[in-house]
């Protein structure tokens, strides 16, 4: 199995993105972060049956966010609107269930979260044959390479730390969705 590992770096003049505080909290600047991304050879030769959906040139394709921070979704939500269908959910048991019943093409997923973490719902996905083929991406603050390994170990498909830059997002977004 071939695996390739992508570094983007920030370049002059991109912004950073910004999130509304929470209640009580303080605003959260998302800055560029690392993308490590390893997509699985046969993963990009998808055909509809096997979950990731060929779409027309007027219908969006769907991207589930997957994260309990409202603030962290609304800000993926601006960022990926105008070129994507946003789906989201709060925890891993909605991430699970909302791709078995819309088969988003690429899922975004927090790690640390209520009722079923990232891990366990990404691994829960990579299992079950009707939503093993989405790709499936960490998108954490835990910028660590054991949270790194075990989410390769674990199924995911790419692995990007916030703070993170919009630009790197949609980079990302593009290698997985890009046409066999």
């Amino acid at each position: 199995m071939v695996s390739k590992k992508a570094s983007l770096k920030k370049s002059p003049g991109q912004g950073k993105l910004k999130a509304s505080p929470k209640k009580g909290g303080q605003n959260k600047t998302l800055k560029q972060g690392k993308l490590k991304a390893s997509p699985k050879k046969d993963e990009q030769k998808q055909s509809p049956s096997q979950g990731v959906q060929n779409t027309g040139p007027e219908e969006k394709r769907k991207i589930l966010i997957v994260d309990d921070e409202p603030n962290v979704r609304k800000l993926l939500r601006t960022v990926l609107n105008k070129k994507f269908t946003v789906l989201e959910a709060e925890d891993g048991s909605q991430a699970v269930n909302m791709a078995s019943t819309e088969k988003p093409d690429l899922i975004l997923m927090d790690i640390m979260m209520p009722k079923m973490d990232g891990y366990t719902s990404c691994y829960a996905l990579k299992s079950e044959p009707s939503t093993k083929s989405i790709p499936v991406v960490m998108l954490t603050a835990i910028d660590l390479r054991l949270n790194l390994q075990l989410s390769k170990e674990i199924g995911a498909d790419g692995y990007i730390t916030k703070p993170f830059n919009s630009r790197d997002l949609l980079d990302n977004i593009a290698h997985f969705l890009a046409p066999a």
